[in-house]
C-alpha cells in the first residue's frame, strides 16, 4: 500500500519547510533510512530520511517550494501503483498504518478519541499545556537540566522557562505562552519523550489537578492499550520452542505471554520480554504487577536489584575474587554517535594517508606569534587555518557524496572535534577561510568551553565542509578517525615529538608531527588527497606564507 509522506516538523517552532534538495527522484527505490530530501526549516537546512520503504512514486513539494507542516511532501509504494485516489484527496492524507497497528486501529482509535476528549473537555479557559519540545532533529526525548521559574512564577511570552538536555546539548527552553506556572511534570534529572507532559501554564490559581490526572490517563492508555488487548489469548513460549517461534508471525503488541522456565511459569507480555532481554535482566527476577501477577512494560523498567525474587539457597564453591561491573544507560548524544559513526563507516568507503611534518619552523612562529601582547594562538589554531587554506586550493577534498550528484563547496567550514563528557561533539568554525589565526584561536576557544558545558546550539554544529580531530594534547602520536558525514575527508592530528632527523646529511634534534588524512573513495582519489597534503605541508612547515 502507497505511504502518504508529509512535511515533517525539523525543530521546535517549524511551522513549515522548503525544499532546498531532492535527494532521490521519481521512479527511485528508497531504503529505509535513506535521506530523502534536504529541508529549510526556521533554523537550518537538515536531512530527512525515509522512514518507509518501497519506490518514489510522487513528489509532491518541488526544489525552491514551500509547504507547512503535515501537508503532502512525497509518496512511496510498489512500483506502478496506482495513487490517483491519494492525489484526489489532498495534502493532509493520513500515512498508511504499519501492519502491526492495522490489528489495533479500529479499538485504538475509540480509545484514544475518548481520552483526548477527557483532557480538552476538562481544560479550563486560558491553560496551556506545555509538552516536552523537540530540540533537535534527532531528538526522541529531553531530560530537564534545570528550571528557571518555580510553580506559582509568573511567565512571561519568550521567557525562559527550562534547560533541556537533548541528544545533541543542554539548549534553553523558552515559553512560547504567557501565564502562571501551575504545575511542573519532570522534576530536574527526569526525563520524558518528545509531546509528553512538560509544565502547564494558565491563569493564577486555577485548578490543573484533574486535567494533569486525565492527561496522565491519556498517555497510559496509549501506551498500554496493547497490553490491555486479546489477554485472553496467551502465547506459550518454551525454551525449545525456537523453530515454532520463528514461524509465529511477529506482532509487536504486549499481549499475554507465558514462559515456562526452570519447570516454573512466568507470565509476561512479548514488548516486556522483548525489552528485558535488551537489557540483559533474568525474567526471573522480575515480579508482575499486571493482572494476575502478569509481567508488564512498567515492570522491566522500574526493575532494581531491590526487586530480586528470593530463591531457595544454592550450595557454591567460594572464590578468592568476585565479579563486580557497573551499567552506564546510554544517553542521547551517545546513541546518536554510535549510529552516525556506524553509517559513516559502513557507507563511505574510508582510506588513508599519513604523513610527517616538520615542525621547527611552526614552532618558532608561534612564539613570535605570541610575543605579541594579549596574542595566543595553538599549534591547533594554525593546523585550522592551514587546512582552511588549502581545501580553497583542493576543492575535492571540501566535498560532499550525494547518491546522483557530488558537491564541490566554495566556501570553507571546519568541524572540530571536542570531547565532552557523554561522547564527541564537532561545532564549526564558519569560513576558516577568512579569519585571522587570532580570530580562529578564539572561535575555537568559545565554541569548545560552550561545548562542554552543553551550551552549543544545533546551528553551531552544523554545515562542516571538513572536520579536525587532535588528539596531540593526549601524546597521542598518530591515529584514525571516522569521517564525519557528509564530509569528504578528516584529518587526524598527533603530538609533536622530539627525536633525531637527518638534516643535510646530519643527525640532529629535530621535532616531528604526524598526520592521518581518511578519505572517502567515492569522492577523494588517492592522488587528489596526496595533492591536499603536500599543500598542507607547504602552510604548516613554512607558516609565514599563510599571512601573505
Amino acid at each position: 500500500m502507497a505511504i502518504v509522506v508529509n512535511m515533517p516538523r525539523l525543530s521546535d517552532t517549524m511551522e513549515e519547510g522548503t525544499v532546498a534538495c531532492w535527494l532521490k527522484k521519481v521512479g527511485d527505490r528508497v531504503e529505509e533510512g535513506d535521506i530523502l530530501a534536504e529541508i529549510e526549516t526556521d533554523k537550518a537546512t537538515m536531512e530527512f530520511e525515509s522512514f518507509n520503504e518501497g519506490v518514489l512514486l510522487h513528489i509532491g513539494v518541488q526544489e525552491g517550494e514551500t509547504t507547512k507542516v503535515d501537508e503532502l511532501l512525497a509518496i512511496i509504494g510498489e512500483e506502478g501503483e496506482d495513487i490517483s485516489e491519494l492525489l484526489e484527496e489532498g495534502a493532509k492524507v493520513k500515512p498508511e498504518l504499519d501492519e502491526k497497528e492495522v490489528v489495533e486501529s479500529t479499538n485504538e482509535n475509540k480509545d484514544d478519541t475518548e481520552a483526548e476528549k477527557r483532557v480538552s473537555s476538562d481544560t479550563p479557559e486560558g491553560v496551556v499545556m506545555v509538552t516536552m519540545p523537540r530540540l533537535s532533529d534527532t531528538m526522541e526525548e529531553g531530560t530537564v537540566a534545570s528550571w528557571l521559574k518555580n510553580v506559582g512564577d509568573f511567565v512571561q511570552e519568550g521567557e525562559i522557562l527550562a534547560e533541556i538536555d537533548t541528544d545533541k546539548a543542554t539548549m534553553e527552553f523558552e515559553s512560547f505562552n504567557e501565564g502562571t506556572l501551575l504545575h511542573i511534570g519532570l522534576a530536574v534529572g527526569e526525563s520524558a519523550k518528545v509531546d509528553e507532559l512538560l509544565a502547564i501554564i494558565g491563569p493564577e490559581g486555577t485548578d490543573v489537578s484533574n486535567l494533569v490526572q486525565n492527561f496522565s490517563i491519556n498517555a497510559q492508555e496509549q501506551t498500554n492499550v496493547a497490553e490491555e488487548k486479546f489477554a485472553e489469548t496467551p502465547q506459550v513460549v518454551t525454551t525449545n520452542e525456537t523453530q515454532n517461534q520463528a514461524e509465529t508471525p511477529k506482532i509487536e503488541t504486549e499481549i499475554q505471554s507465558t514462559i515456562i522456565t526452570n519447570n516454573s511459569r512466568i507470565y509476561i507480555s512479548p514488548l516486556a520480554k522483548k525489552i528485558a532481554e535488551e537489557k540483559g535482566i533474568d525474567l526471573n527476577q522480575l515480579q508482575g504487577t499486571g493482572e494476575n501477577g502478569r509481567i508488564i512494560k512498567r515492570d522491566v523498567e522500574k526493575f532494581t536489584p531491590s526487586n530480586i525474587r528470593t530463591s531457595p539457597p544454592v550450595e557454591k564453591f567460594v572464590a578468592s575474587g568476585q565479579e563486580d561491573a557497573n551499567e552506564i544507560m546510554h544517553s542521547q548524544m551517545r546513541k546518536v554517535i554510535a549510529k552516525r559513526l556506524g553509517e559513516s563507516k559502513f557507507s563511505a568507503p574510508h582510506y588513508y594517508l599519513s604523513v610527517e611534518f616538520d615542525m621547527e619552523n611552526s614552532i618558532a612562529f608561534r612564539n613570535q606569534f605570541n610575543s605579541i601582547p594579549n596574542t595566543k594562538i595553538s599549534f591547533n589554531d594554525i593546523v585550522v587555518k592551514a587546512c582552511a587554506l588549502a581545501l580553497g586550493k583542493h576543492p575535492q577534498v571540501n566535498s560532499q557524496w550525494f547518491e546522483d550528484r557530488m558537491k564541490l563547496n566554495n566556501h570553507v567550514h571546519i568541524g572540530v572535534a571536542v570531547a565532552v563528557e557523554d561522547g564527541l561533539v564537532v561545532p564549526v568554525v564558519k569560513f576558516a577561510n577568512e579569519q585571522t589565526l587570532p580570530q580562529i584561536g578564539a572561535t575555537v576557544k568559545d565554541l569548545a568551553g560552550r561545548a562542554r558545558n552543553k551550551k552549543l546550539t544545533p546551528q553551531e554544529m552544523e554545515g562542516s565542509t571538513f572536520t579536525i580531530s587532535n588528539l596531540g594534547m593526549f601524546g597521542i602520536e598518530s591515529f584514525t578517525s571516522i569521517i564525519n558525514q557528509p564530509n569528504s575527508a578528516i584529518l587526524s592530528v598527533g603530538t609533536i615529538i622530539q627525536k633525531p632527523v637527518v638534516k643535510e646529511g646530519h643527525i640532529v634534534v629535530g621535532n616531528t608531527m604526524k598526520l592521518t588524512l581518511a578519505c572517502d573513495h567515492r569522492t577523494v582519489d588517492g592522488a587528489t588527497g596526496a595533492a591536499f597534503l603536500e599543500t598542507l605541508k607547504g602552510y604548516i612547515e613554512n607558516p609565514v606564507t599563510m599571512l601573505l
